[in-house]
């Protein structure tokens, strides 16, 4: 869960549900007082959005016209807690209206529709013309935790939602273009298999931490 590099630009995740969003608006004004077109991106599920840190980060975004994109993957459970439940409106976006920011919902099986609204919510940030929240209705097809029974949904439910997996679907979409060949996404799927394998490989047989490891990176007075 902790994974990050801030070499690329990825920042650590964070396990407090949320907290990621004032963060996110925290670099979003380093940027801008670097005079910097980079722009910063927070990703969370539709649970965070009700986080008083959701609302605080993206309420400092508006008032000071920060370049960042908000994007929620609403995948209609907050851990076993339906969306219906936890929400009296339609949509996620339709929260943006009071902090002054467009509110986009895209279909976030899509991957040209997502890229396609990705794209115009980082040129508006990059114009100077402050944040977007953009809402990519989806589903979760895996249990919450390996230990999730799954009991709050139902298989025709799940079912139906598998065929709009987007991997498949836009591997289909490739093929009809045809933008590449079924051997060479055969040899895109074989060197992500070698990537992961040699991962695993790295990881097994690299030493364990220290004690003194604990310290590291640790602010001290």
């Amino acid at each position: 869960m902790h994974v990050g590099d801030v070499r690329v630009g990825m920042f650590p995740a964070i396990a407090i549900v949320g907290a990621n969003v004032p963060i996110a608006a925290g670099v979003a004004l380093a940027f801008k007082m670097q005079k910097s077109r980079r722009v910063a991106v927070s990703f969370f599920g539709d649970g965070a959005a009700n986080e008083g840190a959701w609302h605080e980060g993206l309420n400092i975004a508006s008032i000071w016209g920060l370049p960042v994109v908000f994007v929620c993957e609403n995948n209609l459970y907050a851990a076993s807690t339906p969306f219906s439940l936890a929400f009296h409106i339609e949509n996620v976006a339709d929260r943006a209206v009071a902090y002054n920011m467009p509110g986009v919902v895209v279909d976030g099986n899509d991957v040209l529709a997502v890229y396609e609204v990705a794209r115009a919510a980082v040129e508006r940030a990059r114009q100077g013309r402050g944040p977007t929240l953009i809402e990519c209705k989806t589903y979760r097809q895996c249990g919450h935790s390996r230990s999730d029974p799954r009991t709050y949904r139902s298989r025709e439910e799940e079912a139906a939602w598998r065929e709009r997996d987007p991997i498949p679907n836009f591997r289909k979409w490739l093929l009809a273009q045809p933008a590449c060949s079924a051997q060479e996404i055969e040899e895109i799927d074989r060197g992500v298999e070698q990537a992961i394998i040699e991962a695993i490989a790295f990881a097994e047989s690299s030493p364990d931490p220290q004690p003194a490891d604990l310290y590291a990176d640790v602010f001290k007075e």
